[in-house]
């Protein structure tokens, strides 16, 4: 399950990254909301590190990741 995590993150993370080149040139409130998610994916990746030698995500960080994954197609329709 470990795998899974870091899988989780590494996907977030390439999400992200497509992402920051149009959030780029976005607008104001598209900054904000890229600002605060950046954070939360931070707070996710340092939980999905901890986790790793765990059998799996505990409930705070898959709530944090699907909150951020929601956040992301948000983001990505609105762009």
């Amino acid at each position: 399950m470990a795998e899974d995590s870091e899988g989780l993150a590494q996907k977030l993370k390439q999400t992200r990254d497509e992402l920051a080149l149009k959030i780029h040139l976005g607008s104001k409130e598209a900054q904000d909301e890229w600002a605060e998610l950046e954070q939360k994916l931070d707070k996710f990746a340092r939980e999905a590190k901890l986790e790793a030698s765990a059998e799996a995500i505990s409930t705070s960080a898959k709530a944090t990741a699907d909150e951020i994954a929601k956040a992301y197609e948000h983001l990505k329709k609105a762009l």
